[in-house]
């Protein structure tokens, strides 16, 4: 196994020891960041100092686990590094969360919880993620607890797995989220549009108060939601109806009963778009958009329509129809004259988080921390981080290698890229990127 990646990580991690400002921990830095990159199944503690003749357990062990030192200078100097490889305006920054299957009751925000990895209720932690992409080369930039609401109503419980006071209370995952997302834009990281999905449990974009918390601070957007989220035609007013008998009204109400996504959409046109190059050719689907009102205010009842929730803020209803004949709907407050195949891009773009969290757990053991404590935890998801954001800048710099010196094409080489998801269809002529560095096999 060529080992120059070695010398190359002392030099990258340059930074991060810096912001260590500590001799000590800055020799415990490299070292773990090597013994996850390293060869070897297991990336939990023991083993990984079992594997470096230059550190002990005990000294590794503290570091991640006990040692007093402070994540946020290392957390500002990942979020710089992501920026310089992949920020910009045309990046995306895309919501998710990951599970980490996890036996016992002990393990901080361990719980019977929806696992989005496993499709199904699992005894697991799950980390909200935030990851800053552009094209295929996604660079995680957070990894944060959630603590459900049987850790956050149990102070002794919180105690024991040294939980901060800030983080000890009960937050849902969109919650979680605009915080990071406050933090990832305090840093100065650069990014064009916020991607996140509705599944199961999180429900990112069925959630009203993220979508508002997201435009409230001038981000555009772009989400998944169920098809029977209700929305309103574009052109619906609000009246000030005269009441027939009881009280008067106070507020005003729309003129129309609001519908779903799903229905809304039936009758418009649909476009075959394709938005990028699998490994068996072209991925398409149709796709259709028209401009709504989403139905977001505080619910009240309106006479013959029942129960309905006001229309709030125009944005775009996105729909898509799989070859499989699965059918998915989005919103997104990106500008009026969006382009179809600009809207389908960014919805597709958020695949891109999944191989991230693919790769930070088969490759770099995101999900082998054996420890208990919340600071254990995400020490070691910060550590996995930097690992990643380490061998994303060497693809990079592979990409760019292989650009200056380009090789003739032949028959069987494939026409674009083999992972990531495009905000325009690629031409058979662009550069697919080289996959990620597979430096930790053996």
């Amino acid at each position: 196994m060529d080992e120059s990646w070695k010398s190359d990580l002392e030099r990258w991690l340059a930074p991060f020891l810096g912001a260590l400002r500590h001799k000590a921990r800055a020799r415990m830095c490299p070292a773990y960041v090597a013994g996850l990159i390293g060869a070897g199944d297991r990336k939990s503690v023991q083993p990984m100092a079992a594997r470096d003749s230059g550190v002990g357990y005990d000294q590794l062990h503290h570091f991640i686990a006990s040692g007093a030192w402070d994540a946020a200078p290392l957390e500002r100097v990942l979020l710089a590094e992501a920026d310089r490889m992949v920020g910009g305006a045309e990046a995306w920054l895309i919501v998710d969360d990951t599970a980490l299957p996890k036996k016992g009751e002990h393990s901080v925000g361990v719980a019977p919880q929806y696992a989005s990895t496993l499709g199904k209720n699992a005894n697991c932690q799950t980390l909200v993620s935030l990851t800053l992409a552009s094209g295929e080369v996604p660079v995680m930039v957070g990894l944060r607890l959630f603590l459900p609401e049987s850790w956050a109503s149990d102070p002794a419980r919180l105690s024991r797995a040294g939980v901060p006071d800030d983080f000890g209370g009960y937050r849902t995952k969109p919650e979680i989220a605009l915080a990071e997302i406050d933090r990832v834009r305090a840093a100065g990281a650069r990014f064009g549009c916020v991607l996140a999905d509705a599944d199961a449990d999180a429900g990112y974009g069925l959630s009203a108060s993220f979508r508002q918390g997201l435009s409230e601070r001038g981000l555009f957007w772009a989400v998944g939601i169920p098809f029977k989220q209700k929305v309103y035609s574009v052109d619906v007013a609000m009246i000030f109806p005269v009441a027939g008998r009881g009280r008067p009204r106070k507020r005003h109400v729309p003129d129309t009963a609001s519908i779903s996504a799903r229905a809304i959409l039936e009758e418009a046109p649909w476009r075959m778009l394709s938005w990028r190059r699998g490994t068996k050719g072209r991925l398409q689907a149709r796709f259709a958009a028209k401009r709504v009102r989403v139905a977001d205010g505080p619910s009240q009842r309106i006479g013959p329509m029942g129960a309905q929730h006001p229309p709030g803020e125009e944005v775009w209803l996105i729909g898509e129809h799989r070859s499989n004949g699965e059918r998915k709907y989005y919103l997104s407050n990106l500008p009026a004259d969006t382009s179809l195949t600009r809207l389908a891009g960014a919805i597709k773009a958020r695949w891109i988080c999944e191989q991230a969290h693919q790769q930070v757990k088969e490759e770099l053991g995101l999900d082998h921390f054996e420890g208990r404590s919340w600071t254990g935890l995400h020490r070691h998801a910060l550590m996995t981080m930097i690992a990643y954001a380490f061998l994303q800048s060497r693809r990079l710099m592979q990409a760019k290698r292989e650009k200056k010196n380009p090789r003739p094409a032949t028959p069987a080489d494939p026409a674009g890229d083999p992972g990531g998801h495009h905000r325009q269809p690629r031409t058979a002529a662009a550069n697919p990127m080289p996959p990620l560095p597979q430096m930790a096999q053996h």
